[in-house]
């Protein structure tokens, strides 16, 4: 499976103003290959002896194949526009750059094309990562920073757990696992979650009557930076409880129609359309692929009210579930549970 992983550059004052360059001759080449296919209503054969531009021959190539993608995606109707490129990137294949302790080498045009190297601020749990095999990298810059994007190709892992794992996605509590073993593990605070919403909100709202929208720009970045960074850490929680309870397959609902399946009200109604289930979603995926642990989709439908002891549907009152039965507990530990014992949409499924 392919991985992008983010990694900080620190270039100096010269490998800055290169690096604008280099992006900004970057957009205005391929914009401008995009407007030629345009013009001719096909795609072009173009080589790089065809045009000019400031930028080495194997990035003048990157440009060629993103334009002809800009503009297949256009023909195809998957665009309704044609995409212009307007924010600050270039792109190098993984034949032309390489990364040796804490820099990265890529070739630039200076007169003719140079190989240039930038320090790069690698995390420890990347080093192992970059010595296997690399994809593209991709150079952004945002803020005044500059981000190197490079994509790997991670080798999944395969584990022998027993159990399984059901999770139930909330608002008032983040996720909810219970394992094949009965263990139960309460992950995230909603509440605390809540809060940070509010205040963002509020922020906005007094510097919207103070007409200030780059500010809020900048302020509704860093409440997804922030977010982002809760559900990261929410989905290592979840995976490092599945390895600790020897699972091996790890279900979730269906996400397509989860916020007309969610429990919801007036005092929530704002947080659900805010919260990024399928964020958090996706980051429990593909960090259990990594480790080698299944993920299997289920059928949300009455996950909450169905009783596991006796299939009886009952809608709980506030965080407790009652039933006839005698049976009580945590109303989001039954959807765990529900989601757990549920039937596999796709098939495939193993037992419980």
């Amino acid at each position: 499976m392919q991985k992008t992983i983010k990694i900080k550059l620190v270039p100096t004052k010269e490998q800055q103003t290169i690096l604008d360059k280099t992006s900004k001759e970057y957009i205005n080449t391929t914009n401008m290959l995009v407007s030629e296919m345009v013009k001719a209503e096909k795609v072009l054969n173009i080589s790089t002896k065809e045009f000019f531009a400031y930028l080495p021959s194997a990035v003048k190539n990157q440009c060629i194949r993103d334009a002809k993608s800009i503009y297949k995606k256009h023909n195809k109707g998957v665009t309704k526009t044609i995409a212009v490129l307007k924010k600050p990137v270039c792109i190098w294949n993984n034949q032309n750059f390489s990364i040796e302790e804490n820099t990265i080498s890529f070739p630039v045009w200076l007169g003719k094309s140079k190989k240039i190297s930038i320090k790069a601020l690698i995390p420890n749990q990347y080093q192992e990562m970059l010595k296997g095999k690399l994809g593209a990298l991709r150079i952004t810059k945002k803020s005044n920073k500059y981000i190197a994007q490079i994509t790997l190709e991670v080798l999944e892992q395969d584990t022998q757990g027993t159990n399984s794992m059901g999770i139930d996605l909330g608002i008032k509590v983040p996720a909810v696992c219970v394992t094949s073993n009965n263990k139960v593990k309460f992950i995230g605070s909603g509440r605390e979650n809540k809060y940070i919403r509010r205040y963002f909100k509020t922020k906005r709202k007094a510097l919207g009557k103070a007409k200030k929208l780059n500010a809020i720009r900048k302020l509704n970045n860093k409440e997804q930076r922030i977010m982002q960074d809760k559900d990261h850490k929410y989905s290592r929680q979840i995976v490092n409880f599945a390895l600790g309870n020897n699972v091996s397959v790890i279900r979730l609902e269906e996400l397509a129609n989860i916020r007309n399946t969610t429990r919801t009200s007036r005092k929530n109604n704002h947080s659900l359309h805010n919260w990024s289930f399928y964020r958090l979603a996706q980051f429990i995926s593909y960090k259990a692929k990594l480790v080698g642990i299944r993920v299997e989709y289920v059928d949300p439908k009455y996950t909450s009210q169905i009783c596991p002891c006796c299939g009886e549907k009952n809608k709980a009152k506030d965080r407790t579930y009652s039933c006839k039965c005698g049976y009580t507990t945590h109303r989001d530990k039954v959807g765990a549970i529900n989601i757990l014992n549920s039937p596999v949409i796709h098939g495939n499924s193993v037992s419980a």
